[in-house]
This record gives structure tokens, sequence and C-alpha cells, in this order.
């Protein structure tokens, strides 16, 4: 394994937040699975009330530890992560996340290997193996209207996979799509370069925020977002707030943030245009 202080090329940045044992075993698996790109690890603890944040440095003496006196959510605590990063590509990674192979290196690769790749990310699952569908279309009219009506019904398996994406993809094989989950989210820190304040937007405390981060790329940049299976995560979901992930209180976050953004991407009348086809109370 090559020793993540030696001139690290991937800066790994892990959010914690009252989730130790569960961050824990995060970055071990960063340890046991990563053999072909040399990393450091920044670990943001988000004012943890449940374990002494020096904890982690006990544990894994090598990683970095910024410790934050206020939950600064998960948008703002990244890129506080950034700002101490010092690889030339950044992988912002959940807490409730542990490798299956070495999933780094393999995303790693790939994005230098393509100028044009902004985002990349890997295959998620379930610890049971079953597919988590991240890959999804940016929200149209034409597409809302396309599944209000089960135009798509009339589609092949294939049209229905390569046009909408979501639960229609079976997510085996690597696929450009609009919008992808912040769980395993790798990028170039050059591409910051092209966003505003050379940063990506941190106005959403949690939830919302990679939607819009993926609209930003779009917005600002000419490259695209890559899905690339070869790599593989299991990913818990809801470690540190939501142990539901349809619970309305997160439903209701989710939807409000949604609004926010794309009210500044589409404007305020095709807001509510999609809002009413997609069954969401403005």
């Amino acid at each position: 394994m090559m020793k993540e202080k030696d001139e690290p090329v991937v800066s790994i940045i892990i959010l914690n937040y009252n989730t130790f044992e569960m961050t824990c075993d995060c970055i071990q698996s960063i340890y046991d699975k990563t053999k072909n790109a040399s990393f450091e690890i920044i670990v943001v603890d988000n004012a943890s009330t449940n374990c002494d944040p020096d904890s982690f440095k006990q544990r894994f003496p090598e990683i970095d530890l910024i410790k934050s006196d206020v939950n600064l959510g998960f948008s703002k605590g990244n890129n506080l992560g950034v700002s101490k990063a010092n690889g030339q590509v950044i992988l912002f990674l959940n807490s409730d996340t542990v490798l299956v192979n070495d999933a780094i290196s393999i995303c790693y690769r790939k994005l230098i290997s393509d100028y044009e790749i902004g985002f990349i990310t890997c295959k998620l699952m379930f610890p049971n193996g079953e597919i988590q569908r991240q890959c999804r279309r940016f929200d149209t009219i034409t597409l809302s209207l396309i599944e209000r009506f089960r135009i798509h019904k009339l589609w092949s398996k294939e049209k229905r996979a390569k046009t909408l994406l979501g639960g229609y993809f079976n997510h085996e094989t690597e696929m450009v799509s609009d919008r992808i989950w912040g769980t395993f989210f790798m990028f170039k820190k050059a591409l910051l370069e092209e966003f505003p304040e050379n940063k990506l937007s941190d106005q959403f405390f949690m939830y919302g925020e990679d939607n819009e981060w993926c609209y930003q790329l779009k917005k600002y940049t000419d490259k695209y977002i890559l899905y690339y299976p070869k790599a593989e995560v299991v990913h818990l979901m809801g470690g540190s707030r939501f142990k539901s992930e349809q619970s309305p209180e997160k439903m209701s976050i989710i939807n409000r943030n949604k609004k926010k953004y794309m009210f500044e991407y589409y404007g305020p009348l095709k807001t509510k245009i999609l809002f009413f086809l997609q069954g969401i109370k403005p």
C-alpha cells in the first residue's frame, strides 16, 4: 500500500457527525483496499457530541483531523476539508461507506485519463448487494410529461434506460449522467477554479447540494459526469441523521432545497410547472 503522506494525489474528505465507529470502518476500508493511488485522509468533525474527535487520531495517527466548533453541514464541511487538501484530486466520501475494491484508485485513473470528465462516481450498493440507482437526468418538462403520461412504456428497455436513467438503468455499465449523489464524489481540484468563488456551492446545510453541484458543472464548464461501475462501494445510507431515507422530514428538506436551486437554474415558472407535473407542492 502506498503511504498517504507520500505526495498524495487524492485527498479523501470524510465528514463525521456522531458516527465514530461507522467513520472508522470507512477509514479502515480505505487503508485495506486502496493500493494504486497515494492519498491523504482528511476527517472533518462537525461538532460531534457523542465522542471525542481526537479518538480518530488515536486510532489512525496518519489522518488529518479538522475539528469544527459548529456543525457546518455537508457542503460547508466538505469545502472546509478542501481548503486543507494537498492532493490534485478531491474525493468526498460519506462516512457510511465501505470500499469493496480499490474503488479510489480505479476512479482516479479513469478521471485523469480524460480531460472532459468533471465528476466521477462509482457503483454504490446496499450491504445485501442490491445496487443503489444514483444516476439521474436533469428535471425537464419533456421528461416529466413522458413519465406522467407513461409514454416511456412504449419504448424498449434500452431506450428507457438510456433516456431516463434512474430506476430504468441497471447501473451495471458505464454511463454519462446528468446528476449523481455526493456519496462518492471525485473531481480534480483545479476544476474548482471554474466555479464561483472557486468552490462548490454551500448554500444548503444538507440534501440537494450534490444536485446543485451537477447543475453548476453544466453551467460553468464544458465537462461531463461519469458513472463508473468498475469501482464498488457499500453505502449504508442515513447514518448521521435520518434513519429512514424517505422520512417526511427529510423529504421536506429535499423539496425545499430543490425549489430553491431550481428557481436559480430554471426560473420560477419552469420550476412551478415541473413541481406540478411531479406532484410536489411548491
